[in-house]
Protein backbone atom coordinates (compact mmCIF):
# COMPACT_ATOMS: atom_id res chain seq x y z
CA UNK A 1 0.00 0.00 0.00
CA UNK A 2 2.58 2.65 1.31
CA UNK A 3 4.59 1.33 -2.26
CA UNK A 4 1.71 2.60 -4.43
CA UNK A 5 1.18 5.86 -2.21
CA UNK A 6 4.98 6.31 -2.71
CA UNK A 7 4.48 5.96 -6.98
CA UNK A 8 1.66 8.04 -7.00
CA UNK A 9 3.77 11.10 -5.19
CA UNK A 10 6.56 9.98 -7.72
CA UNK A 11 4.12 10.19 -10.33
CA UNK A 12 2.33 13.64 -9.16
CA UNK A 13 5.94 15.09 -8.57
CA UNK A 14 7.09 14.09 -12.25
CA UNK A 15 3.94 15.78 -13.47
CA UNK A 16 4.11 19.18 -11.92
CA UNK A 17 8.04 18.94 -12.58
CA UNK A 18 7.18 18.40 -16.13
CA UNK A 19 4.64 20.66 -16.44
CA UNK A 20 6.44 24.06 -14.29
CA UNK A 21 10.02 22.73 -14.26
CA UNK A 22 11.44 25.62 -16.35
CA UNK A 23 9.53 28.07 -14.22
CA UNK A 24 11.45 26.37 -11.37
CA UNK A 25 14.55 26.54 -13.28
CA UNK A 26 14.56 30.06 -13.86
CA UNK A 27 13.94 30.81 -10.58
CA UNK A 28 16.55 28.88 -8.89
CA UNK A 29 18.73 30.40 -11.65
CA UNK A 30 18.41 34.34 -10.90
CA UNK A 31 18.24 32.97 -6.88
CA UNK A 32 21.98 31.91 -7.46
CA UNK A 33 22.88 34.65 -10.11
CA UNK A 34 21.44 37.35 -7.11
CA UNK A 35 23.50 35.82 -4.43
CA UNK A 36 26.81 35.12 -6.32
CA UNK A 37 26.27 38.39 -8.20
CA UNK A 38 25.14 41.61 -6.16
CA UNK A 39 25.03 43.71 -8.88
CA UNK A 40 22.51 41.36 -10.71
CA UNK A 41 19.51 41.96 -8.70
CA UNK A 42 18.68 45.10 -9.78
CA UNK A 43 15.84 46.33 -11.88
CA UNK A 44 18.08 48.27 -14.57
CA UNK A 45 20.07 45.20 -15.35
CA UNK A 46 16.38 43.06 -15.35
CA UNK A 47 15.28 45.66 -17.90
CA UNK A 48 18.41 44.90 -19.76
CA UNK A 49 17.92 41.67 -20.26
CA UNK A 50 14.68 41.93 -21.70
CA UNK A 51 16.20 44.46 -23.84
CA UNK A 52 18.50 41.88 -24.90
CA UNK A 53 16.08 39.06 -25.25
CA UNK A 54 13.66 40.90 -27.13
CA UNK A 55 14.60 40.50 -30.63
CA UNK A 56 15.52 36.87 -30.44
CA UNK A 57 12.48 36.46 -28.56
CA UNK A 58 10.34 38.11 -31.10
CA UNK A 59 11.82 35.71 -33.71
CA UNK A 60 11.99 32.45 -31.64
CA UNK A 61 7.72 33.21 -31.34
CA UNK A 62 7.55 32.12 -35.08
CA UNK A 63 10.25 29.15 -34.73
CA UNK A 64 7.96 27.75 -32.10
CA UNK A 65 4.90 28.18 -34.14
CA UNK A 66 6.61 26.09 -37.10
CA UNK A 67 8.31 23.56 -34.35
CA UNK A 68 4.93 23.13 -33.49
CA UNK A 69 3.86 21.64 -37.18
CA UNK A 70 6.37 18.78 -36.84
CA UNK A 71 9.09 21.08 -39.11
CA UNK A 72 12.06 23.08 -38.28
CA UNK A 73 13.23 26.36 -39.95
CA UNK A 74 17.05 27.20 -40.25
CA UNK A 75 16.91 30.26 -42.18
CA UNK A 76 15.59 32.72 -39.81
CA UNK A 77 19.13 34.56 -39.14
CA UNK A 78 19.74 35.08 -42.95
CA UNK A 79 16.07 36.07 -43.46
CA UNK A 80 16.69 38.41 -40.45
CA UNK A 81 19.64 40.37 -42.67
CA UNK A 82 17.99 40.57 -45.67
CA UNK A 83 14.57 41.79 -43.87
CA UNK A 84 16.80 44.27 -42.19
CA UNK A 85 18.94 45.86 -44.91
CA UNK A 86 15.95 46.77 -47.28
CA UNK A 87 14.06 48.37 -44.16
CA UNK A 88 16.93 50.34 -43.58
CA UNK A 89 17.98 51.36 -47.22
CA UNK A 90 14.27 52.95 -47.34
CA UNK A 91 15.83 54.77 -44.52
CA UNK A 92 18.92 56.66 -45.11
CA UNK A 93 19.67 60.28 -44.92
CA UNK A 94 20.58 59.54 -49.00
CA UNK A 95 16.90 57.56 -49.70
CA UNK A 96 14.25 58.99 -47.08
CA UNK A 97 10.88 57.47 -47.10
CA UNK A 98 8.10 57.24 -44.21
CA UNK A 99 8.66 55.01 -42.04
CA UNK A 100 5.90 53.14 -42.83
CA UNK A 101 7.09 52.10 -45.98
CA UNK A 102 10.30 50.75 -44.39
CA UNK A 103 9.01 49.40 -41.37
CA UNK A 104 6.09 47.34 -44.24
CA UNK A 105 8.88 46.81 -47.03
CA UNK A 106 10.68 45.18 -44.29
CA UNK A 107 8.44 42.86 -43.04
CA UNK A 108 6.80 42.22 -46.44
CA UNK A 109 10.39 40.67 -47.46
CA UNK A 110 10.65 38.34 -44.60
CA UNK A 111 6.33 37.32 -45.21
CA UNK A 112 7.73 36.48 -48.77
CA UNK A 113 10.75 34.47 -47.46
CA UNK A 114 8.76 32.79 -44.90
CA UNK A 115 6.31 32.12 -47.85
CA UNK A 116 8.83 30.35 -50.48
CA UNK A 117 9.68 28.53 -47.41
CA UNK A 118 6.10 27.39 -46.54
CA UNK A 119 5.35 26.40 -50.32
CA UNK A 120 8.51 24.22 -50.35
CA UNK A 121 7.59 22.60 -47.57
CA UNK A 122 3.70 22.28 -47.81
CA UNK A 123 3.57 21.91 -51.66
CA UNK A 124 6.79 20.79 -52.84
CA UNK A 125 7.03 18.12 -50.29
CA UNK A 126 10.71 19.53 -49.69
CA UNK A 127 12.07 18.36 -46.20
CA UNK A 128 12.19 21.14 -43.78
CA UNK A 129 15.76 20.79 -43.11
CA UNK A 130 16.49 21.06 -46.65
CA UNK A 131 14.39 23.62 -47.60
CA UNK A 132 14.86 26.17 -44.87
CA UNK A 133 19.21 25.69 -45.01
CA UNK A 134 17.89 26.85 -48.74
CA UNK A 135 16.92 29.72 -48.12
CA UNK A 136 19.57 30.37 -45.15
CA UNK A 137 22.29 30.51 -48.36
CA UNK A 138 19.88 32.16 -50.78
CA UNK A 139 18.68 35.36 -48.44
CA UNK A 140 22.14 35.87 -47.08
CA UNK A 141 23.23 36.22 -50.47
CA UNK A 142 20.48 38.34 -51.85
CA UNK A 143 21.53 40.64 -48.71
CA UNK A 144 25.21 40.52 -50.12
CA UNK A 145 24.17 41.38 -53.68
CA UNK A 146 21.50 43.96 -52.81
CA UNK A 147 24.43 46.13 -50.51
CA UNK A 148 27.34 44.62 -52.25
CA UNK A 149 28.46 43.59 -49.13
CA UNK A 150 28.44 46.76 -47.14
CA UNK A 151 26.52 48.01 -44.22
CA UNK A 152 23.46 50.02 -44.43
CA UNK A 153 24.05 53.56 -42.88
CA UNK A 154 23.36 57.01 -42.48
CA UNK A 155 19.77 55.53 -40.72
CA UNK A 156 17.10 58.34 -39.80
CA UNK A 157 16.76 58.54 -36.57
CA UNK A 158 12.78 57.83 -36.17
CA UNK A 159 14.26 54.44 -37.49
CA UNK A 160 16.99 54.31 -34.65
CA UNK A 161 14.27 55.05 -32.55
CA UNK A 162 12.54 51.61 -32.60
CA UNK A 163 15.45 50.09 -31.07
CA UNK A 164 16.64 52.63 -28.75
CA UNK A 165 14.21 54.97 -28.01
CA UNK A 166 11.50 54.60 -24.66
CA UNK A 167 7.98 54.82 -24.30
CA UNK A 168 8.03 56.26 -20.17
CA UNK A 169 10.96 54.12 -18.98
CA UNK A 170 10.26 51.03 -20.88
CA UNK A 171 12.90 50.48 -24.05
CA UNK A 172 10.56 50.14 -27.25
CA UNK A 173 12.11 46.91 -28.12
CA UNK A 174 10.39 45.31 -24.80
CA UNK A 175 7.27 46.37 -25.71
CA UNK A 176 7.50 45.39 -29.32
CA UNK A 177 8.16 41.42 -27.66
CA UNK A 178 5.45 42.17 -25.51
CA UNK A 179 2.86 43.14 -28.28
CA UNK A 180 3.79 40.41 -30.35
CA UNK A 181 3.87 37.56 -27.56
CA UNK A 182 0.35 38.84 -26.42
CA UNK A 183 -0.74 38.16 -30.76
CA UNK A 184 1.18 34.94 -30.29
CA UNK A 185 -0.36 33.77 -27.51
CA UNK A 186 -4.02 34.84 -28.21
CA UNK A 187 -3.23 33.03 -31.86
CA UNK A 188 -2.25 29.95 -30.31
CA UNK A 189 -4.27 29.47 -27.14
CA UNK A 190 -7.44 31.06 -28.19
CA UNK A 191 -7.84 29.78 -31.77
CA UNK A 192 -8.87 27.23 -33.50
CA UNK A 193 -5.70 28.09 -36.06
CA UNK A 194 -3.53 27.12 -32.29
CA UNK A 195 -5.39 23.42 -32.33
CA UNK A 196 -5.01 22.78 -35.73
CA UNK A 197 -0.83 23.68 -35.68
CA UNK A 198 -0.91 21.35 -32.77
CA UNK A 199 -3.06 18.83 -34.87
CA UNK A 200 -0.98 18.73 -37.63
CA UNK A 201 2.32 18.23 -35.68
CA UNK A 202 0.49 15.88 -33.97
CA UNK A 203 -0.39 13.78 -36.39
CA UNK A 204 -0.76 15.15 -39.91
CA UNK A 205 -2.32 12.14 -41.15
CA UNK A 206 -5.63 11.96 -38.73
CA UNK A 207 -5.45 16.26 -39.14
CA UNK A 208 -6.13 15.78 -43.04
CA UNK A 209 -9.04 13.40 -42.05
CA UNK A 210 -10.46 15.39 -39.81
CA UNK A 211 -10.75 18.16 -42.57
CA UNK A 212 -8.02 20.51 -41.87
CA UNK A 213 -6.13 22.14 -45.05
CA UNK A 214 -2.68 20.79 -43.78
CA UNK A 215 -0.95 22.26 -46.45
CA UNK A 216 -2.47 25.88 -45.91
CA UNK A 217 -1.39 25.52 -42.46
CA UNK A 218 1.95 24.65 -42.70
CA UNK A 219 2.38 27.37 -45.49
CA UNK A 220 1.30 29.59 -42.39
CA UNK A 221 3.16 29.02 -40.33
CA UNK A 222 6.65 29.43 -42.07
CA UNK A 223 5.05 32.90 -43.49
CA UNK A 224 4.72 33.68 -39.90
CA UNK A 225 7.87 32.86 -38.94
CA UNK A 226 9.45 34.67 -41.96
CA UNK A 227 7.47 37.75 -40.75
CA UNK A 228 8.71 37.91 -37.15
CA UNK A 229 12.35 37.33 -38.44
CA UNK A 230 11.28 40.84 -40.15
CA UNK A 231 10.14 42.07 -37.02
CA UNK A 232 13.79 41.21 -35.23
CA UNK A 233 15.52 42.31 -38.19
CA UNK A 234 14.07 45.81 -37.87
CA UNK A 235 14.72 45.89 -33.95
CA UNK A 236 18.31 44.82 -34.29
CA UNK A 237 19.22 47.22 -37.43
CA UNK A 238 17.61 49.61 -35.34
CA UNK A 239 18.90 49.31 -32.13
CA UNK A 240 22.45 48.86 -33.82
CA UNK A 241 21.97 51.73 -36.05
CA UNK A 242 23.24 50.27 -39.40
CA UNK A 243 22.16 47.71 -41.67
CA UNK A 244 24.51 44.51 -41.86
CA UNK A 245 24.02 41.79 -44.54
CA UNK A 246 25.75 39.51 -42.06
CA UNK A 247 23.53 40.07 -38.82
CA UNK A 248 21.42 37.64 -37.56
CA UNK A 249 24.92 34.13 -38.05
CA UNK A 250 23.76 31.44 -35.40
CA UNK A 251 20.48 33.09 -34.33
CA UNK A 252 18.82 30.26 -35.25
CA UNK A 253 20.37 28.24 -32.62
CA UNK A 254 18.95 30.44 -29.75
CA UNK A 255 15.41 30.85 -31.45
CA UNK A 256 15.35 26.68 -31.61
CA UNK A 257 17.20 26.22 -28.13
CA UNK A 258 14.58 29.29 -26.23
CA UNK A 259 11.54 26.66 -28.01
CA UNK A 260 13.27 23.46 -26.45
CA UNK A 261 14.03 24.81 -23.43
CA UNK A 262 10.24 25.96 -23.09
CA UNK A 263 8.99 22.58 -23.68
CA UNK A 264 8.42 22.44 -28.14
CA UNK A 265 9.15 19.31 -28.84
CA UNK A 266 11.19 18.58 -31.84
CA UNK A 267 8.68 15.88 -33.20
CA UNK A 268 5.81 18.28 -33.23
CA UNK A 269 2.71 18.93 -31.91
CA UNK A 270 4.08 19.95 -28.42
CA UNK A 271 5.01 23.61 -27.38
CA UNK A 272 3.64 26.94 -26.18
CA UNK A 273 4.71 30.76 -26.50
CA UNK A 274 4.71 31.34 -23.04
CA UNK A 275 7.29 28.45 -22.47
CA UNK A 276 9.39 29.74 -25.49
CA UNK A 277 9.84 33.04 -23.63
CA UNK A 278 10.55 31.61 -20.21
CA UNK A 279 13.35 29.78 -22.47
CA UNK A 280 14.80 32.41 -23.80
CA UNK A 281 14.38 33.82 -20.43
CA UNK A 282 16.38 31.47 -19.25
CA UNK A 283 19.14 31.82 -21.90
CA UNK A 284 19.28 35.79 -21.72
CA UNK A 285 19.80 35.25 -17.55
CA UNK A 286 22.73 32.87 -18.17
CA UNK A 287 24.01 35.24 -20.70
CA UNK A 288 24.18 38.13 -18.99
CA UNK A 289 25.24 36.77 -15.66
CA UNK A 290 28.02 34.49 -16.87
CA UNK A 291 29.30 37.92 -18.62
CA UNK A 292 28.58 40.23 -14.90
CA UNK A 293 31.10 36.68 -13.50
CA UNK A 294 34.13 37.03 -16.41
CA UNK A 295 32.86 34.00 -18.50
CA UNK A 296 34.41 33.79 -21.48
CA UNK A 297 31.93 33.78 -24.50
CA UNK A 298 33.85 30.56 -25.73
CA UNK A 299 33.05 28.74 -22.11
CA UNK A 300 29.07 30.45 -23.03
CA UNK A 301 28.47 28.33 -26.11
CA UNK A 302 29.50 25.31 -24.76
CA UNK A 303 27.61 25.72 -21.76
CA UNK A 304 24.48 26.66 -23.90
CA UNK A 305 25.09 23.84 -26.15
CA UNK A 306 25.28 21.83 -23.58
CA UNK A 307 21.40 22.90 -22.17
CA UNK A 308 20.47 22.65 -25.68
CA UNK A 309 21.03 18.30 -25.31
CA UNK A 310 19.70 18.46 -21.73
CA UNK A 311 15.89 19.47 -22.85
CA UNK A 312 16.39 17.29 -26.16
CA UNK A 313 16.88 14.29 -23.80
CA UNK A 314 14.40 15.52 -20.55
CA UNK A 315 11.71 15.97 -24.07
CA UNK A 316 12.78 12.74 -25.37
CA UNK A 317 12.33 10.70 -21.89
CA UNK A 318 9.27 12.75 -21.35
CA UNK A 319 7.88 11.03 -24.31
CA UNK A 320 9.08 7.62 -23.80
CA UNK A 321 7.23 7.59 -20.73
CA UNK A 322 3.88 8.48 -21.91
Amino acid sequence: MNTKKGQKGKDIFGKILGKYGIYVALILMVAVLAIITPSFFNTQNFINVLRQISIKAVMAIGVTIVIMTGGIDLSVGSVLALSAVIATSFSTSDNPHPLAISLLLGILVGLVCGAVNGFCVAWLKVAAFIATLAMTTAARGLAMIYTNGRPVINILPEYTNIGNGFVGAVPIPIIVMVVVIVIAVYLMEFTKYGRYIRAVGGNEQAALVSGINVKLIKFSAYAIAGATCAIAGILLSARTMTGQPASGEGYELDAIAAAVIGGASLSGGVGTISGTVVGMLILGVLTNGLDMLGVSSYYQQVIKGVIIVAAVLLDRKKHSNE
